[in-house]
């Protein structure tokens, strides 16, 4: 783990209120008239490992270092048992540099890298599914009561999402209630943000939930597998090979979870339901995030 001195750990929450995150766009509407609307950012953020540059990433902006130590990780460049000696990211220069305790060379590996569905450049390597079949995750339970609480609590939550749109989710759960919501212009470099942040702290994954606004593809199955983390959620449908893996690696895979519905595909076994459905309300269009009127 992680030998640099551990901060407190915090609770990580959207803050669509910062001026860094969003900009003022003007432009025309349906009928002709004049219209300002607030955009995302996006920035390059360029990281190294040690003197050995990795790749340009497209984000908007923050928590660069959680980025930058999840990246790393989900992509099998950095092992959980690595001494990373310092992060260090330069805002000027718009780069982080990641330093271990032993130098890495990570040529060849980038030369075997695929293209990914995930949006704005996501990629996975080449040994990462056998990396991911060595993993074996942890026994836990998801209560539906569990399910419903934490799916209300996202949906009501101020959000980049809600102030802005064309972004993506993901929060990590416990028992239902949120503990790190990160959000981006692509759903893996959300995740990268909360697997950095657990790596960070010593987070144990045991017991966690990972929620996602995006698709339940291959590469969130391969993310969520890689963290550690036992149960994957989304708002949004699956994929096929999503769902091979997912049964594969014993990961319980729960997706279309809007107002009252959901469907799990892998994993049922760990499902408990608690929850009397005549108490659950159906999702309000106020709060209705990515995903709300298409099931993909």
């Amino acid at each position: 783990m992680m030998k640099i001195d551990k901060a407190p750990v915090p609770l990580i929450v959207p803050n669509p209120g910062d001026p860094r995150l969003t900009e003022r766009v003007a432009g025309t509407d349906q009928t002709g008239a004049s219209v300002e609307i607030n955009v995302p950012v996006e920035r390059p953020l360029t990281l190294y490992l040690n003197a050995q540059e990795i790749v340009t990433m497209m984000t908007i902006g923050d928590y660069p270092e959680y980025l930058a130590l999840g990246y790393l990780l989900n992509q099998n460049m950095l092992k959980y048992n690595d001494v990373v000696t310092e992060v260090e990211y330069d805002d000027d220069l718009q780069v982080v540099v990641v330093r271990t305790e032993h130098h890495t060379n990570f040529e060849q590996k980038l030369k075997k890298r695929t293209q990914t569905s995930g949006c704005a450049q996501g990629t996975a390597f080449g040994d990462l599914l056998e990396a991911v079949e060595r993993v074996a995750l942890p026994q836990a339970e998801l209560r539906t009561s569990w399910l419903y609480r934490m799916t209300h609590a996202i949906n009501t939550m101020p959000s980049l999402y809600l102030e802005a749109g064309a972004i993506h989710g993901c929060v990590l759960c416990r028992e239902g209630e949120p503990v790190c919501y990160t959000e981006d212009v692509g759903r893996h470099n959300a995740v990268d943000k909360i697997a950095g942040w657990m790596f960070r702290h010593g987070v144990d994954p045991a017991d966690k939930i990972l929620y996602t606004t995006g698709r339940l593809t291959s590469e969130m199955v391969i993310k969520t597998v890689r963290m550690g983390i036992p149960i994957l959620v989304s708002r949004s449908g699956f994929t096929a090979w999503g769902v091979d893996l997912a049964r594969q690696v014993g990961l319980t895979l729960v997706g279309r979870a809007k107002g009252k519905r959901f469907i799990a595909l892998a994993g049922q076994e760990r499902i408990v339901y608690d929850q009397n459905l005549a108490f659950v309300a159906e999702e309000s269009a106020l709060h209705r995030r990515k995903g709300g009127e298409r099931e993909d």
